[in-house]
């Protein structure tokens, strides 16, 4: 029942002011990265792997890595504030596990636990070849602040 909760999509009001948020988000564009999925409290994050993302050695580079790994906690968490909140990063800290290898990575923020000011979220990101196989590539914990969103 928890893998069904957790696939379950946000609301159609939702989805839309994080799919907003993100189209505003450079380096996300930047990089090629895309929403895959936005979920009350989780969100997902794909990159494909390209050169223009990777190090010297062919992997995707941990900035990239680690900058989907911080959106897709963001968004995570901005999916259970109300529509007068947004998000900042306090902090977040992530452990490369693996070389971030495959036909691309995707980067799933989930929230642990959403407080009225703080709101903590886990990070994974996995690599996913062309067949489908998972590799888990990072993972990490975020902070987050919730903020009066600014006025536009």
């Amino acid at each position: 029942m928890e893998d069904r909760l957790r696939q379950e999509p946000a609301s159609p009001s939702v989805r839309e002011r994080v799919q907003d948020s993100f189209g505003r988000q450079g380096l996300m564009s930047h990089l090629g990265a895309r929403l895959a999925h936005i979920g009350p409290g989780r969100v997902h994050i794909v990159l494909p792997a390209r050169p223009e993302v990777t190090q010297q050695h062919g992997y995707v580079h941990a900035g990239a890595t680690s900058a989907i790994a911080d959106s897709a906690g963001g968004y995570a968490a901005l999916t259970l504030f109300d529509e007068e909140s947004d998000v900042l990063t306090v902090e977040y800290k992530i452990n490369l596990l693996a070389p971030a290898a495959g036909d691309h990575l995707e980067a799933i923020g989930s929230v642990l636990k959403a407080g009225r000011t703080l709101t903590v979220c886990q990070l994974e990101v996995h690599g996913v070849g062309s067949d489908g196989a998972r590799k888990l590539v990072a993972n990490g914990q975020q902070t987050l602040i919730r903020v009066s969103r600014p006025v536009e």
